[in-house]
């Protein structure tokens, strides 16, 4: 793991933390690592992060920068794509990652076979090991991988997400819940929260 600058304690607590070892939180950890090096780690809330998935690689994102959905500095946009922009408040210095996974050489095919049928027969004991090791040199790739060689860098498109707001609560006239003003809908007359609407409209 020569590549990464990142201390092998702190990727043993971002191992520790996501639950296991995979390419995807390799990939986070890398990002992290980049984004790091050019916004630094200052404040509470100064640096936000907008993931575009999912995935394995923001839980490490989240450990080694501290941004949280909790926080609000956080967000996630369901786009799929393994890309992730960072913003720093307090000078509006910004930037997005794009991963590129690094050449993965003859075992390609041979992992995208056993994923297969991983997920419709099941894999003998092993094959699991046969997948795993192949995980592990993915991971290796990643984390001895030049930053520049998997990361494309970009200015986001989008601006610097506003903050995290504390909003009014209102109540749901059907199921008597309340919720946050901004997330209820409005349905003949009556204020519901999302899944009383979807229930209602789905009926009209």
């Amino acid at each position: 793991m020569s590549g990464c600058t990142i201390s092998q304690d702190k990727i043993d607590q971002a191992i520790s933390f996501h639950g296991h070892w995979c390419p995807g939180l390799a990939i986070g950890i890398r990002a992290s690592e980049l984004a790091l090096r050019e916004l630094g780690k200052d404040g509470d809330e100064d640096i936000v992060v907008v993931a575009e998935n999912d995935t394995c690689a923001v839980d490490g994102i989240q450990y080694l920068t501290g941004c949280t959905m909790g926080k609000g500095n956080l967000l996630f946009k369901d786009l799929g794509k393994m890309a992730f922009s960072f913003y720093r408040r307090s000078d509006g210095k910004a930037l997005r990652l794009f991963f590129t996974p690094p050449a993965e050489g003859s075992y390609e095919e041979e992992f995208y076979v056993l994923q297969k049928k991983s997920a419709t027969e099941g894999l003998t004991q092993e094959e699991k090991q046969q997948m795993q090791a192949i995980k592990d040199r993915r991971s290796d790739k990643i984390m001895e991988a030049d930053l520049e060689a998997i990361f494309t860098v970009t200015e986001p498109d989008n601006p610097e997400p506003r903050r995290a707001r504390i909003l009014q609560s209102v109540c749901c006239d059907k199921c008597g819940e309340t919720m946050m003003e901004t997330r209820s809908r409005r349905l003949g007359g009556k204020v519901l929260c999302i899944p009383c609407f979807d229930a209602m409209d789905s009926w009209q």
